[in-house]
C-alpha cells in the first residue's frame, strides 16, 4: 500500500481536485453549512471524515476497491456539493461501464498507469492512456470506464465530484440485474433471450 509521505500528497490532492470541480449538481446553500434534521449544534467532528484512514498501511487489495467519502460516509458535505474517493487498482483490474448521474469526476493518477473513457451522447468514445500525475475530467452522466492494463503493477487514483452525492449506476448492473423483462433486452440487443439469461446468471454469479 501507499506509504505516509504518498498518503499525506493525497490528502493535499483531494483537497486540490475537489477545489477545481466547478461544475456542481447540488442547490446552492444560504447558510455558512447545513446541519441533519432536528440538529441545532454541532462541533469540529462533524466537519472531519476519518474514513481515509482504512488506506494507511493497508494490505493492497485483491480486487478494484474504491474507498469513498460521500454524503452517505460523511453527513459533513451537506450542502458543500463536493465528495471524493480513493480508487485502488491491483494489476489488470477495471472499474467498470458504469454513469455518475448528478456529477462531474476528476480524476488524478496518482501512482501507476490508467486507460481510461468516456463514451458522448453521439456515441463517439474519447480514451486515453494516463500516467502518474496526470489529470483527466469525465463529463456528468456519461458512461465512463478506468483499466489498469499493466499486467503486474498496481495503479492508485483519487476522484473528486461536483456533489456530495454523485450517485454511481452500473451499467451492467442497471441492464441485467434489475427486473427488466428478458425479451425486452434481448430486442434491444438484437440477441436471444438464452444469451441474456446467461449474461444475467454471470452478472449474479
Amino acid at each position: 500500500m501507499a506509504s505516509i509521505k504518498t498518503l499525506s500528497f493525497i490528502a493535499i490532492l483531494v483537497f486540490f481536485t475537489v477545489a477545481q470541480v466547478v461544475v456542481s449538481s447540488d442547490p446552492d446553500i444560504l447558510t455558512d453549512y447545513v446541519l441533519p434534521p432536528n440538529t441545532t449544534a454541532t462541533d469540529v467532528n462533524y466537519f472531519t471524515y476519518t474514513g481515509m484512514r482504512s488506506l494507511v498501511n493497508a494490505t493492497y487489495p485483491a480486487n478494484f476497491t474504491v474507498v469513498k467519502a460521500s454524503l452517505n460516509e460523511f453527513p459533513g458535505l451537506l450542502g458543500q456539493s463536493v465528495s471524493c474517493a480513493i480508487l485502488e487498482f491491483p494489476a489488470g483490474s477495471v472499474n467498470p461501464l458504469h454513469i455518475h448521474p448528478r456529477a462531474t469526476e476528476l480524476l488524478f493518477v496518482l501512482q501507476g498507469s490508467l486507460q481510461v473513457g468516456f463514451v458522448d451522447t453521439t456515441n463517439k468514445l474519447f480514451n486515453q492512456s494516463l500516467q502518474t500525475g496526470d489529470i483527466f475530467v469525465f463529463p456528468k452522466g456519461l458512461v465512463h470506464f478506468q483499466y489498469n492494463s499493466n499486467s503486474t503493477g498496481s495503479a492508485l487514483a483519487v476522484s473528486a465530484f461536483g456533489s456530495a452525492s454523485a450517485g454511481t449506476q452500473s451499467i451492467a448492473n442497471s441492464v441485467f440485474n434489475s427486473t427488466i423483462f428478458e425479451g425486452i433486452l434481448a430486442e434491444s440487443f438484437n440477441t436471444s433471450t438464452d444469451i441474456i439469461e446467461r449474461i444475467e446468471s454471470g452478472l449474479k454469479g
